[in-house]
């Protein structure tokens, strides 16, 4: 596999992208974003468990039911969520411009937002960007995409890998976004994938089940979930390689790739965690199950005991014993083992070792800092 330099969303082959302001955010910053694929293709799609569901995130689950789309126009600085029976009119007005505009299905448009939750999107904003958008979608704008995405993010986060299947150059990009409301089932983010892998849209789905499990539902920032997160990946089949269509060789191959790359774009969440000084790496080992290990270590992630001692540079593991026995698993002093790096460096790793099993599990998180209150005290 090798990371491509400079690599986006349009990495790979018949994708083009576009974003712009369209003033939807107050402060005139970039808010609207295209990404289109030359053909309807395969595509999949996981949500948030959240059981509040924002109204772009209703209507794409309902429009990727036939698990195939061509086109994902994304804005930030409004969730449209808690908006009602005309914010759900919105989100289908926003797919029909966009469908109107490509000249494709109107099902086969993605709708993503992200901000502020239980205020009017306002459509007229849309619809007045949208035709420069379209008539700007270009193979080298992906950096412009990931842009038009951001919300309290202060990087961009994009990557593009290249694999060989069957004899055939195959690349997989990305981009996300998410800084702050990060907790696993997902978290406030949102990341859109392209590929010009030939998948059917069966396996494609199992690829990015496995990669999400491994990556985005791996992180916690503060350990909120969010109304709108979503993760999709169209799969136009450019590249020539030959139709995966089981769990063979060139599966497992594409799996791994996408799971580095939605792993690569979850890390560089963390990283810019809002008010985030630390990164900080949890592993979890010898416990029953994957799923107990990657329970106890979100409980390590999500004690703010925990991250405000890494925020002070403070190896307390006290703290972390304490996340861990609060679980009642039967975990004593005799059964457990903590272990840090310095608390002093930016990137921290706690390592906790039981004697319940022989599994293990990482998970992601950042510190808390004064400044986490301030960002989200004013956010509005």
């Amino acid at each position: 596999m090798k990371i491509l330099n400079k690599g986006t969303v349009t990495s790979a082959q018949g994708f083009s992208a576009n974003g712009l302001a369209a003033g939807i955010k107050k402060s005139g910053k970039p808010d609207l974003s295209l990404i289109v694929s030359d053909v309807a293709c395969p595509t999949a799609g996981v949500y948030t468990k959240n059981s509040v569901k924002a109204a772009p995130l209703v209507l794409a689950k309902e429009y990727l039911k036939n698990n195939r789309a061509q086109a994902v126009i994304c804005n930030s600085g409004n969730a449209n969520c808690f908006t009602g029976k005309k914010g759900f009119a919105v989100a289908q007005k926003t797919a029909a411009l966009i469908s109107k505009l490509l000249k494709i299905k109107t099902q086969d448009v993605i709708v993503a937002s992200t901000g502020i939750i239980g205020k009017q999107l306002p459509f007229e904003k849309i619809k007045a960007a949208a035709p420069a958008l379209v008539a700007g979608l270009s193979t080298h704008k992906g950096h412009l995409a990931a842009k038009g995405i951001l919300t309290t993010d202060l990087t961009q986060k994009e990557i593009a890998v290249q694999i060989t299947l069957g004899g055939k150059k195959v690349i997989i990009g990305g981009c996300a976004k998410g800084s702050g409301m990060i907790q696993p089932n997902m978290a406030t983010m949102l990341c859109f994938i392209t590929t010009d892998a030939a998948i059917t849209s069966k396996m494609l789905k199992q690829a990015l089940l496995a990669a999400t499990d491994h990556s985005f539902n791996c992180i916690s920032v503060d350990g909120c979930m969010s109304t709108n997160d979503m993760v999709s990946v169209m799969a136009n089949g450019f590249s020539g390689n030959p139709l995966i269509s089981s769990a063979n060789a060139d599966f497992q191959k594409f799996t791994q790739a996408l799971t580095f790359i939605c792993t690569d774009l979850a890390k560089k969440i963390v990283l810019d965690g809002e008010g985030a000084t630390k990164f900080i790496e949890i592993l979890v080992d010898g416990a029953k199950s994957h799923t107990q290990a990657k329970t106890i270590a979100l409980a390590i992630a999500n004690s703010n005991l925990v991250k405000t001692a890494a925020y002070g540079s403070n190896p307390n593991w006290g703290r972390v014993a304490a996340a861990v026995g609060s679980l009642s698993l039967g975990v004593t002093e005799n059964t457990i083992k903590i272990t840090f790096s310095s608390f002093a460096k930016k990137h921290i790793k706690i390592n906790v070792f039981l004697k319940l099993g022989q599994n293990k599990a990482i998970v992601y998180t950042s510190d808390l800092s004064p400044q986490y209150v301030h960002i989200n005290g004013k956010y509005t």
